[in-house]
């Protein structure tokens, strides 16, 4: 019996020493050069549910039939609609991704990079899926291990591939300080220290006494269950420090809420590797996007890839692909891909390639500002040869932690500027990478 089988025949595993990694098994091989493929990303909850069929179509002609009913009696304004479902769930599911295959393969994707599917806090409407609460699950609003399994079988029927998007720096909200901590139990001021563990948080999150019992209590699995996992350093300035500095402010410091892993406690980072050899293993998947990889250093990131890469390899994933989230520049970027070397494919390109290129395509800087940084000897991503190879093209993305954080098409005066953008990008150096509703435009200001 194969591992998937094997692993989808019982529960989820609670301890990684529950099952035992294959080797040298069939599986689908990698692309032979990540430069011919097109990316499309998509958070699942917002991208298809499968009912569409079932609603009516936006007729453009009749625009206030589809604007929804505000409470209080408020005018209707597309602002204050849009952040009305910018904070919870919407129902899209693994499902109805699936459902969407034949679409993306007529558009021309060639790959498609799925934000995070693992098992979020229950209580909280993290639908984003970067603040994990079981790194062995999938989220049960997105479906089971079974449909993400189905969606990358049919994709690759279809010759798609599939990145998992993934996160080793840190986990969700699964447990708060102590309660004398200075600042409060949820978020402490950063400290060059370290505060005192308080306790797990349960599915409603509220504090339980002792160890996590069931899946929805604290982490799983059981390895991240040691309070020492943990920096405890509180909450930080995420942009503080120097780049090369191991212990700098930006490396040790929560997200918020999201709580920092203490990598340099033994075997956590090889823990957290054996969590996504599970999924490369179980799913079949084609390569990972790391998240927050800025907040990694250099050595816990070439350990980490090149562990992933040759467990890849052992199932005849020769080139598995590894793309980093960098922020901070194309600076960052480069100083990541010269040190991590081959470990690290690649780079999306969210410094300021992207915002020149965003206003490239709505005419509002002269083309010759983008294509300067395409020249060899003064780029600041280097030679066209590490440009093509080692960047992926972002025109619009979900994150934009380097500039203005808004859609690009949402300032498009027609969608003619779209298509100039993404033609760019797919005429350009760089592994084009399109956000899902850009092809379509769909936050077109003449909507």
């Amino acid at each position: 019996m194969q591992f998937k089988d094997l692993i989808l025949s019982k529960p989820r595993p609670d301890s990684l020493k529950d099952f035992d990694l294959p080797r040298r098994e069939r599986y689908f091989p990698s692309s032979t050069d990540w430069r011919n493929e097109v990316l499309y990303f998509l958070l699942p909850d917002r991208f298809s549910d499968g009912q569409e069929n079932q609603r009516p179509l936006l007729n453009r002609q009749q625009l206030n039939q589809f604007r929804p009913n505000l409470p209080n009696g408020e005018a209707w304004r597309f602002d204050k609609w849009a952040k009305s479902g910018g904070d919870r769930w919407q129902g899209g599911t693994l499902k109805g991704l699936a459902s969407k295959l034949d679409y993306l393969n007529q558009l021309g994707i060639t790959t498609i990079w799925v934000g995070p599917i693992f098992q979020q806090r229950g209580h909280l409407n993290s639908y984003h899926g970067y603040g994990i609460q079981d790194f062995l699950e999938v989220d049960p609003r997105f479906g089971t291990r079974q449909d993400l399994v189905s969606l990358v079988n049919q994709a690759h029927e279809r010759g798609l591939r599939v990145i998992l998007d993934i996160i080793f720096n840190h986990s969700g909200c699964n447990w708060i300080y102590a309660s004398d901590t200075p600042g409060g139990q949820w978020e402490p001021p950063y400290t060059l220290g370290w505060y005192q563990f308080g306790a797990w948080l349960n599915a409603q999150g509220q504090p339980i006494v002792g160890a996590p019992h069931r899946n929805v209590e604290g982490v799983w699995p059981r390895e991240l269950q040691e309070a020492d996992c943990y920096t405890r350093a509180g909450k930080g300035d995420l942009g503080k420090g120097d780049l090369n500095d191991p212990n700098a402010e930006f490396r040790r410091s929560d997200f918020i809420t999201l709580r920092d892993f203490q990598l340099d406690y033994p075997h956590l980072l090889n823990h957290l590797a054996r969590c996504y050899k599970y999924w490369i293993a179980l799913t079949d998947c084609d390569g990972f996007r790391i998240d927050t990889l800025k907040h990694v250093t250099y050595e816990q990131t070439r350990n980490f890839c090149g562990t992933i890469k040759e467990f890849a390899a052992n199932l005849g994933k020769s080139d598995f692909f590894l793309v980093g989230e960098i922020a901070g520049g194309d600076y960052n970027q480069d100083r990541y891909l010269d040190v991590v070397g081959q470990n690290l494919n690649a780079a999306l390109d969210i410094g300021e390639m992207r915002i020149t290129l965003n206003q490239v395509a709505k005419g509002l800087m002269e083309p010759k500002s983008y294509f300067d940084g395409f020249v060899p000897g003064s780029a600041v991503m280097g030679s066209h040869r590490n440009i093509g190879r080692r960047h992926v093209s972002i025109l619009d993305d979900h994150d934009h932690v380097f500039g203005e954080k808004i859609r690009f098409s949402s300032e498009a005066a027609s969608e003619h500027q779209v298509i100039a953008g993404v033609a760019l990008q797919l005429f350009t150096l760089g592994i084009p990478c399109i956000y899902a509703g850009t092809e379509q435009a769909l936050a077109c200001r003449r909507l």
